[in-house]
């Protein structure tokens, strides 16, 4: 499914089509050793997952068929702030190495990317605040842009991560939570969110949690596309809104 005219979804990330550009967001490697210093015992299997899930996408026919020239990531690459874990250090290489060696890749700095300058200078990797590409501008949307830049100028759409959206479905007294994309408006400009590529939790709630992205003041007028099997369009948030409220 095309979010935008050629921007498609696959599973988690955006594929675009002029640009030959991967993007996805929020990976938060080492997560799991952050949650076992907590006293939450989990295995630690996100990197296997996550890889997992990026062999479906470079499977994606639209991806094959077009090419692929550029992988951007749209921040939080690893989870802890202030410093570098043991798995944070071998799972990001790691990642990195995979994602190189299918195309060119490019770091958007996230709030959660304080120290990732030795692991991306270790492999030479980009790392960018923001970046434009044709009419397209990325960042990770913790923080507003600059808008009286030239790229800010430039861009029509604003593509961010940041957020980790989701939504719950009830059926009955059974509730399912799913990752979704949203698709709104900043200003005049389009305004494209994506979901977290973590695979530990599904995200934010945005039918009932704060959200935090300076960019959405109201998200009711937002456009939500549910990833499952496949992508579903589910139409306007006010409308699902509006039958949670119900229900």
């Amino acid at each position: 499914m095309d979010i935008l005219s050629g921007v498609k979804i696959v599973r988690q990330a955006l594929y675009f089509s002029k640009q030959k550009a991967l993007v996805l967001g929020d990976t938060h490697i080492g997560y799991e050793e952050a949650l076992n210093k907590e006293g939450i015992m989990i295995p630690r299997l996100h990197l296997k997952e996550i890889i997992s899930a990026l062999d479906s996408v470079f499977e994606d026919e639209k991806i094959k068929s077009g090419g692929l020239k550029l992988i951007v990531l749209l921040g939080d690459v690893k989870h802890e702030f202030g410093t570098i874990s043991r798995q944070e250090w071998k799972d990001t290489l790691a990642l990195i190495d995979y994602l190189t060696a299918r195309a060119k890749l490019v770091i958007l700095k996230g709030n959660h990317d304080t120290i990732l300058g030795p692991i991306a200078d270790k492999k030479n990797v980009e790392v960018r605040k923001h970046l434009l590409l044709g009419d397209f501008l990325f960042c990770h949307g913790d923080k507003l842009l600059d808008e009286k830049s030239s790229e800010f100028h430039k861009a029509k759409t604003i593509v961010i991560g940041h957020e980790h959206p989701a939504i719950s479905i009830r059926d009955g007294v059974r509730v399912e939570r799913y990752k979704c994309f949203l698709l709104g408006k900043y200003g005049k400009k389009a305004l494209i969110v994506l979901p977290s590529f973590n695979f530990i939790t599904e995200g934010t709630d945005v039918l009932q949690q704060k959200l935090l992205s300076p960019f959405i003041k109201d998200v009711s007028g937002f456009r939500a596309f549910i990833v499952a099997d496949k992508a579903y369009d589910f139409g306007k948030i006010k409308s699902l809104l509006s039958r949670f409220e119900k229900e």
